[in-house]
């Protein structure tokens, strides 16, 4: 069964380059931006996921930085679901099958993380591109996470919303299973391999996408400043998320004192 989910994703993927390839080249960037988000949405589908988007209202359309955590290769699926926004990726993407030709084509920086050098570069067309107007998404922490906790955001890429005076639009991503709990099969980290990630989401289907579209923040003068008010409003859109899950999820500090309970507890 797993065989025909994978084959059926692999069939989109394919129709996706078929799309990009014949459709893109004389397409408008309006009629670019609709088929990227119907593609994607149908891509969600096939992986036994709905996306539910909260605070939409306070979705910016242009001229933005767009930030937030980062579970798994899914959140760009996700985000380009919700609304189609390039992003900055680490350059090893670009030699995935099929995946790294589709970000290649939907303009995608790659960033080479083992080069200082590199970061003025991105740093550089990262502002040129805000300050046309344009759109761009950045992971902060660096690296994936489970998803149940942030990790710190780095500061140096919220250069390019001060250099260029545009506003930073913080999103949050979660997942959640059919349980009503929060679920870590999307989460691409450690030495899980993209296929290990894949299973476990059709394993755990149906499961549902969230993202919360926080309050843009003024770029001001200060990349950490920035940085920080970003990740406290991340931090803050993850835990209404949390606190709204049918199964609250069990933080380390709340397990180890159940632990310390479970002993003094009458009847155990």
């Amino acid at each position: 069964m797993f065989a025909f989910r994978k084959l059926h994703i692999v069939a989109h993927l394919l129709h996706g380059m078929f799309t990009v390839a014949t459709r893109f080249p004389k397409a408008t960037p309006q009629t670019r931006m609709e088929l990227n988000r119907a593609w994607s949405i149908e891509m969600l589908r096939r992986c036994g996921m709905k996306l539910v988007v909260h605070n939409d209202q306070a979705r910016l359309d242009s001229g933005a930085l767009v930030v937030g955590n980062h579970v798994s290769w899914i959140d760009i699926y996700v985000v380009n679901a919700w609304r189609p926004t390039p992003f900055v990726s680490k350059a090893e993407v670009r030699q995935w099958p099929v995946v790294g030709w589709l970000a290649q084509q939907l303009d995608t920086i790659f960033l080479q993380r083992e080069k200082r050098s590199d970061a003025k570069r991105i740093m550089h067309e990262l502002s040129e591109r805000l300050k046309r107007g344009e759109l761009m998404c950045v992971f902060p922490e660096g690296t994936t996470s489970a998803g149940t906790e942030l990790l710190p955001f780095h500061s140096n890429l919220f250069q390019a919303a001060v250099s260029a005076g545009c506003p930073v639009q913080p999103i949050c991503l979660m997942y959640e299973d059919g349980n009503g709990r929060q679920s870590e099969a999307p989460a691409y980290i450690d030495d899980l391999t993209l296929g290990f990630t894949l299973d476990a989401m059709l394993r755990d289907k149906p499961l549902t996408a969230h993202l919360y579209v926080c309050d843009a923040i003024a770029a001001g003068a200060d990349r950490r400043v920035l940085a920080k008010d970003a990740q406290a409003a991340v931090e803050t859109a993850l835990r209404r998320m949390q606190a709204g899950l049918s199964v609250a999820p069990v933080v380390e500090e709340e397990a180890a004192h159940s632990a310390d309970l479970e002993g003094l507890t009458p009847g155990h």
